[in-house]
């Protein structure tokens, strides 16, 4: 399996950022880690060795990404609103200086997202924010609502950034044309700490007419690897 490692300084961030690209062809799929971990945790915990075959066939593309949570939301030695621009600060690191590798490596002018637990929810806010880059979305155990960050503080760019805010509010048909192309996927485990977070957003994303399917894996899943890189094996 083709394995690449790639390594920049982020002027948006203001430090050295690493991701680790899989494969030589197909189609191209960004990977949000967990909570405040690294660009490897997909690696070290077997989701790349459990998609190896699609993605040494030709058919997958994996691109993973560090995350910034300890200096964005996990970040209690600054203001809530410094921990929101930092998230901002993330996105537009993804979206102004991976994005253009991603399609320049690809060929693909649109990939996927996915992300586990608060990954899951780095998959969704970007996807639902950038439809038109992102053709399908695949939160996994995922966390939505990021009050629990916040200290109660609460502004404009904290609710651009909170999903289960801003959605029961879009009414832009710019925005709802392109969900109805987006392929979105809410997985989660019948014993998951996470799985009322997941209804929630279903039924937002129903009220608004979103497309999307959620899949609760039954028989006492719970929020760990061993679910994710099954769901991984499906959904990938």
């Amino acid at each position: 399996m083709r394995r690449d490692y790639h390594n920049w300084y982020s002027t948006r961030l203001g430090r050295q950022m690493e991701l680790l690209a899989f494969g030589h062809s197909g189609a191209p799929l960004l990977v949000f880690p967990t909570s405040r971990a690294r660009f490897f945790e997909y690696e070290d915990n077997g989701i790349i060795d459990a998609i190896a075959g699609k993605v040494e066939s030709g058919h997958l593309q994996v691109f993973c990404v560090d995350s910034v949570d300890g200096e964005s939301w996990y970040n209690r030695s600054i203001h809530p609103h410094e921990r929101v621009v930092r998230q901002v600060d993330y996105e537009n690191y993804v979206l102004f200086e991976v994005t253009p590798l991603i399609k320049g490596l690809s060929g693909n002018q649109r990939f996927g997202v996915t992300g586990c637990s608060l990954g899951g929810y780095h998959a969704l806010n970007f996807a639902l924010r950038h439809p038109d880059l992102v053709s399908r979305c695949v939160a996994m155990s995922g966390a939505f609502d990021m009050k629990m960050f916040m200290d109660g503080y609460y502004d404009d760019d904290f609710y651009f950034n909170n999903p289960v805010d801003y959605i029961p509010n879009i009414t832009d048909p710019w925005f709802l044309s392109w969900y109805g192309q987006m392929q979105l996927v809410l997985a989660v485990g019948d014993r998951d700490i996470c799985l009322s977070e997941n209804f929630r957003m279903a039924d937002l994303l129903g009220k608004q007419g979103i497309p999307h399917f959620l899949d609760v894996w039954t028989g006492g899943e719970r929020h760990d690897w061993p679910l994710w890189r099954r769901m991984a094996q499906k959904f990938f």
